[in-house]
């Protein structure tokens, strides 16, 4: 498992190409033969649609009350069909509680009153004229990888697991210059962000994170925002837990402290051991996931592959992550793309030959605090086992005699 190595191996070049197929003999003329290379292409289309010889990408859907609530629950991103480190923005993860509403942008208004000199009112047209900035973050609910806790591994592919994270360009007007211009007062220490939402979503965020990185957002991938990702303006917190990027915003009302609303309290708290409820664990932890090969996925021969999958940090930047194929003996530094970037997603690369035995694959990242992902026996002594939220453990896949990954706990 050294990326080196494998490309300096003569017998490893000789393998891949083994099992790509010799080219014997070939020529120009032999490769100008297919039906489409003598019928002119189909003309334009106002919206870019994948290949027809794609297989449909889609996300994981989940549904806890059936037709009963048919929006509420969670769509997760098929992390294991997926490369690079931007999702694009029709398979990003959602987490609704009440449904996606259709917003009038001409009838919507944002509200920052509370703890401020000027109480103001932005209507879509007046955001629309402030400048803007562009960063790239990922979004994650607090609520991922609550599936791996489990008592039974499930055999479901990655992202019906590890999915309800994904990671966009966002573009939109900085909190702090809407703050300022409403002119803080001394007492204010806190904002409540609320969504349009039917369930008025709605969550206490400190105010040195907001003059920090906030962002109210506008546009994601360069487009507008789509409706489910809370069109026309949501709350971007980079880093910390999807809740509390508030969708659809509404209102933001300065406090002196928290409000304690029932999104904060009911729920998206850590339990501990001795029974009490963390609240206000904003910051997620550093994480990662092997992607490729992974769960319910099969390698159809011995040979060499690539080792590849996701990394993050609420912390800011990743700077290790490190590839196991013996269930954590023994580690091997993976090639980063994307680890200049703070709070964003990370791609990591490793050349692996599997010669037929039985395998454990695991990734553990590090991040620019020193902070390693723990491992799964760990980060569940921290917890009560009726904890849900903020697993950022270590996955394990096993890889079989057969070839066949499947989920196991390590």
């Amino acid at each position: 498992m050294n990326r080196r190595a494998f490309l300096a191996r003569g017998a490893a070049v000789t393998g891949v190409a083994a099992s790509a197929g010799l080219a014997t003999g070939a020529n120009a003329q032999e490769l100008a033969g297919q039906p489409w290379e003598r019928v002119y292409g189909t003309g334009f289309t106002g919206y870019g649609q994948p290949s027809r010889f794609e297989q449909p990408v889609m996300r994981h859907i989940g549904r806890p009350y059936g037709d009963l609530a048919p929006g509420s629950g969670a769509s997760l991103v098929p992390i294991e069909s997926l490369d690079g480190i931007i999702t694009p923005s029709g398979l990003h993860n959602i987490r609704s509680h009440s449904g996606t509403p259709d917003i009038d942008p001409k009838q919507h208004q944002l509200l920052l009153h509370g703890l401020v000199a000027r109480p103001l009112m932005f209507s879509m047209d007046a955001l629309w004229r402030y400048p803007m900035t562009t960063r790239t973050y990922f979004l994650e609910c607090s609520g991922n990888s609550n599936r791996a806790l489990a008592p039974q591994p499930a055999q479901v592919p990655a992202g019906a697991m590890h999915g309800n994270i994904a990671c966009s360009e966002w573009t939109g007007v900085p909190l702090r210059m809407l703050l300022e211009e409403a002119g803080l007062l001394p007492q204010a220490k806190w904002l409540l962000a609320e969504g349009a939402d039917s369930a008025h979503m709605s969550r206490s965020i400190p105010l040195e994170k907001a003059m920090d990185d906030a962002l109210i957002a506008l546009y994601q991938n360069g487009e507008r925002l789509r409706p489910e990702q809370g069109y026309p303006v949501r709350l971007l917190l980079p880093g910390w837990e999807g809740n509390m990027s508030v969708k659809w915003l509404r209102r933001i009302k300065a406090t002196e402290g928290p409000t304690h609303t029932k999104d904060e309290t009911s729920k998206y708290t850590d339990l501990q051991p001795d029974g009490r409820a963390l609240q206000f664990t904003f910051e997620m932890g550093v994480k990662s996931v092997i992607t490729k090969p992974s769960s319910t996925m099969k390698l159809p021969r011995n040979g060499f592959y690539e080792i590849s999958g996701i990394a993050w940090s609420g912390a800011g930047r990743i700077r290790r992550v490190e590839v196991s194929a013996d269930g954590g003996a023994t580690w091997t530094d993976a090639a980063l793309t994307g680890e200049e970037r703070p709070k964003s997603l990370v791609r990591f690369r490793l050349p692996w030959e599997w010669t037929g035995k039985e395998a454990v694959l695991q990734s553990r990242a590090t991040d620019e605090k020193g902070q390693v992902q723990p491992t799964r026996t760990a980060w569940r002594a921290q917890y009560s086992p009726g904890n849900i939220y903020h697993n950022h453990s270590i996955v394990s896949w096993s890889v079989g005699a057969d070839g066949s990954v499947k989920n196991v706990y390590v």
